[in-house]
């Protein structure tokens, strides 16, 4: 992928992003541990002419943190140095707080957005046992040296190291979903693993996660699709379902994908499809009106 990489500074505050492609932009909101280096579901987006703008979102890669409501002001700040207008909006995972709120804020931004194993709503808090461990492994400084660990275990036994990973994603046992796992699924854990970083921003995910009510998802406008897995242990099925009950404009389809990562394995392709065809129709509409 040729990705361009810039920063835009406003105020003191610095937002990182990238740009790939050329044609319909498409805001891509990436999910927890990620940064404006994300690829999942790219390829497919670039293959049917999209240009796909990604920030690395508050208090993750370059970006400055800030709050929810700020971050989303300034990367609409960023989508007015970019001289873009209007986008096609994708939330990914933890980023789904963010979609949610700027599609909330600023509709005439934004054409559609797509809810991708999203969290819409309060997620893990503190009587969680993962709150608590990400308290402690993904805490700035010391994530670090959590990926730093992940990512050489995994590069020195790719298949080994894709197993306890795939538990943390997905409510299936492994022996029951090996017909879902493609062989390049491993490659791409081990690529992941390699570019994640939590920064100060998974943190601040899961702080901003409790701050997102029901009348910010009753305030979206724009068409929405809702896509989830069926064996999604990282984010609950009732964030698909409270974002269907909440959002007016939305429909919701589920997946049988081995697990949280629904661009990887059985049944991506079909996320794929479903996506370009829900971006491609709005396009259409839009040029008939």
């Amino acid at each position: 992928m040729n990705r361009i990489i810039g920063t835009y500074e406003t105020n003191g505050h610095v937002t990182e992003y990238s740009i790939i492609g050329d044609g319909t932009p498409v805001l891509v909101m990436h999910g927890g541990h990620s940064n404006c280096y994300e690829e999942f579901g790219y390829r497919h987006l670039l293959d049917h002419g999209f240009k796909i703008i990604t920030p690395s979102r508050a208090g993750y890669g370059m970006t400055t943190t800030a709050s929810l409501h700020d971050a989303v002001c300034r990367y609409v700040e960023l989508l007015d140095h970019l001289q873009v207008d209007r986008v096609h909006l994708i939330g990914m995972s933890a980023g789904g707080t963010s979609a949610i709120k700027l599609a909330a804020l600023f509709p005439e931004r934004i054409n559609t957005m797509t809810l991708q194993s999203a969290v819409v709503g309060r997620w893990l808090t503190a009587e969680h046992t993962e709150y608590k461990t990400a308290q402690v492994i993904f805490r700035f400084p010391i994530e670090r040296w959590t990926w730093r660990l992940l990512s050489t275990f995994g590069n020195c036994s790719p298949r080994l190291s894709f197993k306890p990973m795939f538990s943390s994603l997905s409510t299936l046992p492994y022996e029951q979903a090996q017909h879902l796992i493609w062989e390049e699924d491993i490659e791409e854990i081990r690529k992941m693993n390699n570019r994640q970083r939590s920064g100060k921003g998974f943190l601040l995910d899961l702080k901003n996660s409790a701050l997102l009510q029901k009348e910010d998802l009753a305030r979206v406008q724009c068409p929405t699709l809702i896509q989830a897995s069926l064996n999604d242990r990282s984010v609950s099925n009732a964030h698909a379902y409270f974002a269907k009950t909440h959002i007016s404009s939305a429909s919701l389809k589920f997946y049988n994908t081995w697990g949280h990562l629904i661009w990887l394995g059985e049944g991506s392709d079909k996320v794929s499809k479903d996506l370009i065809s829900f971006l491609q129709a709005d396009d259409e509409r839009g040029a008939s009106r």
